[in-house]
């Protein structure tokens, strides 16, 4: 898939853990970790932002595009 989530690592970088930013972001613990583990076929908008106001990040550093 040409899509790269780095989710996990900018939790990790931030030293949050799944649980957490789950409570955070208002998700089911399972659902994030189907976006973390990069097996999403899509994400809202405005899951999106609520995960990048919890880490403090940007889009671009939770999704990477790679060609080839």
């Amino acid at each position: 898939m040409p899509i790269i989530v780095n989710l996990d690592v900018v939790m990790a970088k931030r030293k949050i853990g799944l649980m957490e930013l789950a409570e955070k972001v208002n998700l089911t613990p399972a659902n994030l970790s189907i976006l973390k583990t990069g097996k999403a076929k899509a994400v809202r908008f405005s899951t999106l932002e609520e995960i990048c106001k919890a880490l403090e990040c940007q889009p671009g550093d939770l999704l990477e595009f790679v060609d080839g």
